[in-house]
């Protein structure tokens, strides 16, 4: 039985090394795209805000005080029951030339939908060029839409980074990064190879045309989350997707402080998953499936040292590529602290993935 299981052994290393050196590595070891062409079209920056009263007040001045030349910033206040509404109707008072107001009501078709809300303000905004951020996000430096926008010039979907801000001293922040990071590699290295398969709501752009080609989000709007993720898998094809990964291009925003309300934002994004092109949830649940099975197969064979020798030498082999590429990624994505925990967040990481997997098989979330 042992010797079985040593095979199997060897065969999920192998797997795993072709997702680690073929597929991740496309993004690890790549060298930053030199953008040569200015683009200096109008774009309009949006977001879509539901009781987001307070973080709006703290973050719009970084969208505004943005230096690009010529933008709008379209809010869209999606039935808030706070004082969302006034916020930023004060603030389009103070800036009345930059921004639009966008504010929706209930509607019983598609209540509490951020897909309604979000396509009220995609027909709302002037221009072609589109920007997407959330109300709990601020972009990291004032040239983010010089940074986003400027792969617009041969491209029609950016795919950018939303990091989340660093806690000291707190494990569950580390995790919450750690799981941003390693989605941000698979998004960014799928698109690398031809193969683009979803996008951040919190960093994302791509063409008003586009958009209304596809009847925007008509073919899964009943499923209350997806309007980034989605959406992208839908129209992202090898030829029109960018990614855009420079520092000024980040935007950050506030992550959860408890393991409940992290764990209640993942299980909405674990469900919307299910809806994925058939090839990218065979390419995603294989990875899954053997990172789990890595781990199981190591303990059992090295419980009983078989051939422990040789598996040791395959879990090390395992760990180096790893943390090669996770470590050039970091670098990237400014997420360097991480690295040294990798094995450890790793294995935090799988059983939680394990515990969303099921629950969501019991239950699914419904809402946003």
């Amino acid at each position: 039985m042992l010797e079985y299981v040593f095979i199997a052994f060897i065969a999920i290393f192998c797997i795993q090394f072709l997702y680690y050196i073929f597929i991740f590595g496309s993004f690890a070891f790549s060298k930053k795209k030199l953008v040569t062409t200015t683009f200096n079209q109008p774009v309009s920056v949006l977001i879509c805000a539901k009781n987001e009263a307070k973080n709006l007040k703290e973050n719009l001045p970084f969208f505004i005080n943005q230096s690009y030349a010529n933008f709008e910033l379209v809010l869209i206040n999606d039935c808030s029951r706070d004082k969302t509404l006034k916020i930023i109707e004060d603030f389009q008072k103070e800036y009345p030339n930059k921004i639009k107001i966008v504010d929706v009501k209930e509607n019983e078709q598609f209540w509490g939908s951020k897909k309604y809300a979000l396509t009220l303000g995609i027909k709302a905004a002037s221009h072609e060029y589109l920007l997407f951020s959330d109300a709990d996000c601020k972009p990291v430096s004032e040239h983010w839409i010089s940074e986003m926008t400027q792969h617009f010039s041969d491209k029609s979907i950016i795919l950018g980074y939303g990091a989340y801000e660093k806690i000291k001293k707190s494990f569950l922040n580390k995790l919450i990064r750690f799981e941003t990071l390693l989605t941000a590699i698979q998004y960014f290295s799928y698109a690398k190879i031809g193969k683009p398969y979803m996008g951040v709501g919190r960093n994302l752009a791509y063409t008003k045309s586009l958009f209304f080609s596809v009847n925007g989000f008509a073919d899964h709007i009943k499923i209350k989350s997806g309007d980034d993720d989605l959406f992208v898998n839908q129209v992202a094809t090898k030829s029109n997707t960018s990614n855009c990964f420079t520092f000024n291009s980040f935007t950050v925003s506030k992550p959860k402080t408890t393991f409940k309300s992290w764990i209640l934002q993942k299980r909405r994004h674990v469900s919307t998953a299910s809806n994925y092109k058939a090839s990218h949830k065979f390419l995603l649940g294989l990875f899954f499936t053997s990172q789990i099975l890595f781990w199981i197969l190591s303990v059992v064979l090295v419980a009983f040292l078989f051939n422990w020798v040789v598996v040791a030498a395959f879990i090390f082999v395992r760990f180096l590529i790893q943390n090669l590429v996770i470590g050039f990624s970091a670098k990237k994505l400014n997420e360097n602290d991480l690295v040294v925990l990798t094995p450890l967040l790793e294995i935090f990481l799988i059983f939680v993935q394990l515990f969303i997997f099921i629950k969501n098989t019991i239950s699914k979330p419904h809402h946003w």
